[in-house]
Parts: C-alpha cells; structure tokens; sequence
C-alpha cells in the first residue's frame, strides 16, 4: 500500500487527491441531479459546490492543525501540505455548512432545501474522501484479529504506533456506510418532506461515527472516555433529532390548516 498513485519526476500525484477529485465529481453530478427540488439552476449548483468545498478544505485543516499542533510547531509551512491528508471531517463539515447558509442568504435560495440536496452529495464526496484516507494510511484503525485487518508498510504513521500488527480498516466501514447512507438521503430527498434528508444525515452519521471511533486507533480520549469525534456526533444527534421534530411538526400543521 502506497500513498503514491503516480509519481512523474519529483512530481507526485498522491491518491488522497484522486479520491478527493473523483468525490467532488461525484458530488457535483448528484447535487445537479437534485437541482430541481432544490429550485438552484445548475450554475448556482456548481457555484454552492465551489463554496462549500473551499471552506470544507480550509475548516478541517484548521481542526487537524489545531488538534495536532505539535506535529507542525518547528515546522509551519507543513501546514500548507494538505495533499498529504490531515483532515477532519467535523471542521469541514461545520464551515461548509455554515458557507451555505451564507451563500443561501445572498442568493436567496431556500437554506433548507439547498442542504437536503447537498446531503446526499455530502455522503458520497465523503465516502471517497475516506477511501483516500485508507490509501493514505491516516485516520487507521486499533489492532484487530478480524480477517479483514490490514497491515501498514514501515514508516507510515500506523506502523509506527502499532508495528506490524493487522488493523481495522475504519476508514472502509465509513466510506461503505456513507455509500449505502446516500441511497437513503437521495430517496428523502426526492419523497420525504422538506428538511428530513439533512435531519436524517445528522442523526444517522451522528450514530454511525459514534460507533465507528470504537475501532479508530488515532485519537485520544477526553476525560478517558469519549474521541472528540465521538462528543461531536452526540451534539449532532440531539441537533438532528430537534431538526426533525421541527420539520415533521411544520408538516403536519400545513396539512392541518389546508
């Protein structure tokens, strides 16, 4: 396993890029999909996918660096180097978030429909985001016995935390997760009422990261019992769970007086 997918001279094309290249494609192709629900014309469909992945990029940096500063304190330009990974995933999905409900306020796009139809993009874009994580070798999982335990190559970041030892491929549970998620979103999105799919994303992925960090072996517990991932997901669930409530309950009061 290589993080290399092709290395042209002193020019490396690493295959975290690639993954994260094929994810905004796959991205932009189903937020266009769902152009018509969201009532965005496809060019501001391609201007919201722009903003949001700008600020994607730049909030889960800011998060990793922030979370492991020392990694870059005698060395700061290291920063810049996000093509080596060093992402995470909660950053970015805050600022993107917050982007759009920007960018829908100057546009005067409906918020709530603009971020169900961005949902299920958001679960694919991801889903390949963490196959680049794999490939990469960062965000690895703890030691495990499973048939399905992978082996890190000497001098990457998991061999020098757990040596030789097979580990859980955490990073392909949830890229599967998100995969089968964005089924669910995509359907929401075109047959549930409004505001459901991105209530839905927040109470599912809320639980299913929650889970994952179980068999994740890079992060460091608060108060010796939670990831930071882990407290997150719980803010998101209680958040979703209130989304929904609201969104059900203004449903079935338009029903009501029609």
């Amino acid at each position: 396993m290589s993080p290399i997918a092709l290395q042209i001279g002193p020019l490396a094309i690493r295959w975290y890029g690639v993954m994260a290249a094929l994810g905004l494609v796959a991205a932009g192709i189903i937020l266009n999909s769902n152009h018509k629900y969201t009532n965005m014309t496809k060019d501001q469909c391609s201007n919201a996918l722009l903003v949001a992945l700008i600020a994607g990029v730049v909030g889960a940096r800011i998060f990793y660096v922030v979370q492991f500063f020392d990694l870059y304190r005698n060395n700061l330009w290291e920063i810049l180097r996000i093509d080596r990974g060093g992402l995470v995933y909660y950053g970015g999905f805050i600022l993107a978030a917050v982007s759009l409900v920007v960018y829908s306020r100057f546009t005067k796009i409906d918020m709530v429909r603009m971020l169900d139809g961005f949902t299920p993009a958001l679960a694919v874009a991801h889903a390949f985001g963490r196959i680049g994580c794999f490939l990469n070798g960062c965000c690895y999982g703890k030691p495990t016995e499973l048939f399905i335990g992978i082996s890190y190559p000497a001098g990457s970041d998991p061999a020098r935390q757990y040596g030789e030892a097979p580990l859980h491929p955490v990073q392909l549970y949830e890229a599967g997760e998100n995969l089968l998620c964005a089924v669910l979103y995509f359907y929401l999105v075109r047959k549930a009422p409004r505001g459901i799919a991105v209530s839905s994303y927040f109470i599912i992925y809320g639980i299913l990261r929650f889970i994952n960090e179980f068999a994740r072996g890079d992060h460091k517990l608060i108060w010796d019992l939670f990831t930071p991932a882990q407290l997150i997901g719980i803010v998101l669930i209680a958040i979703g769970t209130v989304m929904m409530t609201y969104f059900f309950r203004r449903r079935e009061s338009a029903c009501a007086e029609s």
